[in-house]
């Protein structure tokens, strides 16, 4: 099969960053699903591994943590699954990626794609869904059903890919949401996902939420540096508020007052936590990837591309992977077609 792999740390615009290689067909495990892949995203986790040191002895690795397929193959202990069903998923980094035309991935962790979306739509769906759904309704002490009503949500960050995933959800949580974003394009993109209000993070977070008459959040969701907003976060947040985080601190973070004095709950989401530490409910990713899909087919859920590019090839994946790192992203970008 095909492969697009990385040989070693190297920046994105280095020719050699991303390869075309022939690698043996992988026949599934026992759990497994063999998935012939139609398209794949870009996540920071993607560049992020593409600039770090291979593991040791390994020569290559396939990048890729979004993708939407069709079965190809089941492993003999899958029930649920078949041959020529369409899938989606984020998979696991401890694996090979979707970078690939085929790619083995724990049936618990997939889930049917909406039916209502082609592969392009659905594969920028499942690491995004996942990183909000689980921050939001299993790290935080709310539910999608009304658990935000009468509650305010601020968003930092609000136009990349996890962010128009949680204003969304947000919104039928109940929450009055609060979107950040600092450009007129992500800015007029937070409104049309349901943001409320929008304002500037590039100005001080606290003026920006007085000028719309809110002293207070309740719950924050800090997408884009955990460093620079914790000061500011821990005076905004009210008592008893959540704030939750996914981005790795530069330096050490002060967790005392006023978070303290607050009793504020700090959250952690690392989405691929259950598949790399084989927990007791991995199977929980599958589940909330197959009510995505229920809420996508119902219209309760858009869709988050923003632009695909075609082939998926050493090519176009390095210039995704540019584009991601330059910051400028809107929603996301995917790739489709081999």
């Amino acid at each position: 099969m095909k492969a697009i792999v990385t040989t070693g740390p190297r920046p994105a615009d280095d020719p050699r960053a991303l390869e075309e290689r022939k690698l043996p067909l992988p026949a599934p495990g026992p759990g497994d699903l063999r998935v012939r892949v139609e398209a794949v995203s870009v996540n920071p986790v993607d560049t992020k591994l593409r600039r770090a040191p291979l593991p040791a002895g390994a020569d290559h690795r396939v990048l890729g943590y979004d993708a939407a397929g069709v079965v190809d193959a089941v492993g003999g202990d899958v029930r649920g699954f078949a041959p020529g069903d369409r899938v989606y998923y984020a998979g696991d980094v401890t694996r090979p990626g979707s970078n690939a035309e085929y790619q083995l991935v724990d049936a618990r962790i997939a889930a049917r794609a909406p039916v209502s979306m082609d592969a392009a739509q659905a594969a920028a769906l499942p690491l995004t869904a996942l990183t909000a759904w689980e921050l939001m309704f299993q790290r935080m002490p709310f539910s999608i059903e009304g658990g935000g009503t009468g509650r305010t949500l601020l968003v930092i960050g609000a136009a990349g890919g996890v962010g128009s995933m949680a204003i969304q959800l947000g919104r039928l949580a109940g929450f009055r949401v609060i979107a950040t974003a600092s450009r007129p394009e992500t800015q007029a993109w937070c409104h049309e996902l349901g943001a409320h209000h929008v304002i500037d993070h590039r100005q001080p977070l606290q003026s920006g939420l007085q000028a719309l008459g809110f002293d207070a959040v309740d719950v924050a969701l800090n997408l884009a540096d955990t460093d620079r907003y914790w000061d500011a976060l821990g005076e905004l947040l009210a008592p008893q508020g959540h704030v939750g985080l996914i981005v790795e601190p530069a330096g050490p973070l002060r967790i005392g007052d006023p978070y303290k004095a607050k009793c504020i709950g700090i959250h952690w989401e690392f989405m691929f936590a259950r598949s790399r530490f084989g927990t007791r409910d991995i199977a929980e990713q599958g589940r909330i990837l197959a009510r995505v899909a229920e809420l996508v087919d119902a219209g309760r859920l858009r869709g988050t591309l923003t632009e695909t590019l075609s082939p998926i090839s050493a090519t176009t994946l390095c210039e995704a992977h540019r584009r991601l790192e330059s910051g400028r992203s809107i929603g996301k970008l995917v790739l489709a077609g081999w």
